[in-house]
């Protein structure tokens, strides 16, 4: 259990968190919540022990292990893949190397005998025997063939790192479970695993993702950070989504009846306090007017960008014909006779483990790369924006964001586009800042507004929830569930690929698989 009494943490003059009381129990998993800069990495720091309180205390029930998932990709660059893992269990991989260099003596002495007879007890104790089997075990679950498993992790791609650091903060069942950001660059195995596993953990987790499938899937608690406080809810993450908006509903229809009654109190004592017939009642009112208060409602510090995609026109009855094509990179076919039309209304997800032949296609269809083989023909109604999911080469510019915005379109009213900033989350003398230095966040919204204002019916946006907050996310679901026109895109993120998609397609070496289903229904055909 982790108890947290009184805890203030303080950055110079700006306070993260204040007076914070909380426990964290055994047994439940907790989804930690906050607007883009609240501090939810930093409260993980915090109770892993890596920065320290302004002022009270965290206490850790004695003798319980905490487990860390590591953010820096290269800190085990010169360690085995198996080792790695295994120095999920600090002490226990000590016990190893110090058992190994003492059986490497030339000559043994009685207290090294000694010492390693306490070693191996310890050893045992820890389940050590079975270390590297479950080790393993994990990097299995994860999708790591056993061919990587004694490489070392330099020699790894990034997508084979990230889950060999998400193995050794499952090692060895830690008592205290601290996951940041754990599905990202995941695939779907193996997140579907990760969510088996944290379902089925009997310790403590606390875990911050994005990901709203996964949330609603594995949390049996949301701890909500927000005013530099932290509160906890019982449920998952739509529990608590639905919970808090009926909250603030209820409260502004209460405070709308105090209003009304107001307005009858005021109303009152504007007429007839002048009649002497009646001036103990308005004196009376005026009472009861003095003693009501409006419950403050306090707005929430998340921010939800407004997303909305007009059409210019609608489409035709021509769509888009994606005919025969193949493209080769590098020796290797990574799109090979690729055939399918879209048809009115069609919201399209791409699918599929080959993440470079999604973007390789889109990129074909936008124009942006050229087919070996094959066209591309679109109805003359159409009309396109794309969404990168590299957006690098659009800031390479020392223009300010309003500049940079204004440089697509013919609007020369600035009020204009500024408002259309402001809902989109760049207000005041946000609209100054160079694009060149935005954060990944905010270019994603400033790419999100330049799609907004092509007023397309046709969409390509491929990995369009990557680097935005979950208030973002929630906007863009919204937004693309309401667009009429047509659209294809790729997402890692469950809920937003079920609730916009009609049509699956994915894509493999042969071809594609083209259905007509939603996500989920897709993905229980391809478990059956």
């Amino acid at each position: 259990m982790i108890q947290l009494n009184n805890v203030t943490l303080k950055f110079g003059k700006r306070t993260l968190f204040e007076d914070v009381n909380i426990k964290f129990i055994n047994g439940n998993c907790y989804g930690l919540i906050g607007a883009n800069g609240a501090g939810k990495s930093t409260f993980l720091k915090l109770l892993s022990g890596e920065i320290e309180t302004t002022h009270g205390e965290i206490s850790i029930t004695k003798g319980e292990r905490i487990a860390v998932l590591q953010q820096d990709h290269n800190k085990y660059n010169d360690e085995r893949v198996i080792d790695t893992v295994i120095m999920g269990n600090s002490r226990l991989y000590q016990i190893m190397k110090e058992k190994e260099e003492l059986y490497s003596h030339t000559e043994f002495t009685d207290e090294d005998g000694i010492r390693l007879g306490n070693l191996e007890a310890e050893f045992a104790e820890a389940n050590g025997w079975e270390a590297e089997s479950d080790a393993a075990e994990l990097l299995g679950n994860l999708g790591v063939d056993v061919s990587f498993h004694y490489e070392l992790m330099k020699d790894l791609p990034n997508n084979k790192k990230v889950k060999v650091l998400l193995a050794q903060a499952l090692f060895g069942n830690p008592d205290i479970l601290l996951l940041d950001e754990p599905t990202n660059d995941l695939d779907i195995s193996a997140i579907n695993w990760l969510e088996e596993f944290l379902i089925n953990f009997n310790n403590t987790v606390i875990v911050v993702s994005h990901d709203r499938h996964f949330l609603n899937k594995v949390c049996t608690h949301i701890a909500d950070i927000d005013y530099n406080k932290i509160k906890l809810y019982i449920g998952n993450y739509d529990f608590w989504y639905q919970s808090s908006e009926l909250a603030l509903k209820q409260m502004k229809e209460s405070n709308k009846k105090k209003e009304d009654k107001i307005k009858e109190l005021q109303l009152f004592i504007q007429r007839f306090s002048a009649n002497a017939s009646k001036s103990k009642q308005a004196t009376s009112r005026k009472k009861m007017l003095e003693k009501i208060e409006l419950d403050e409602i306090v707005p929430s510090s998340r921010k939800y960008p407004y997303i909305d995609f007009k059409i210019e026109r609608p489409s035709g009855n021509e769509i888009l014909t994606v005919k025969n094509i193949s493209k080769t990179v590098d020796g290797k076919k990574i799109l090979n006779n690729i055939n399918f039309t879209v048809l009115r209304g069609d919201k399209i997800a791409f699918v599929g483990d080959n993440n470079i032949a999604k973007t390789l296609l889109f990129k074909i269809i936008c124009g942006e790369e050229k087919p070996d083989s094959g066209e591309i023909i679109f109805g003359k109604t159409i009309k396109t924006s794309y969404y990168p999911q590299d957006n690098t080469d659009y800031f390479k510019s020392d223009k300010s964001i309003l500049e940079w915005i204004s440089s697509f379109y013919n609007i020369d009213d600035e009020t204009v586009l500024r408002g259309f900033l402001g809902r989109m989350l760049f207000s005041k003398e946000d609209v100054f800042k160079k694009v060149s230095v935005l954060s990944g966040g905010e270019r994603a919204r400033c790419m999100l507004s330049k799609c907004m204002l092509d007023n397309p019916n046709f969409l390509i946006l491929d990995e369009p929830t990557n680097h935005l907050d979950l208030e973002s996310i929630t906007s863009l679901n919204n937004g693309l569930t309401k667009f009429n026109g047509e659209m294809l895109f790729s997402s890692k993120d469950h809920e937003f690929t079920q609730t916009i998609a009609n049509r699956i397609i994915e894509i493999k070496e042969s071809g594609i698989i083209d259905r007509k289903t939603t996500y989920d229904d897709y993905l229980e055909s391809k478990n059956s």
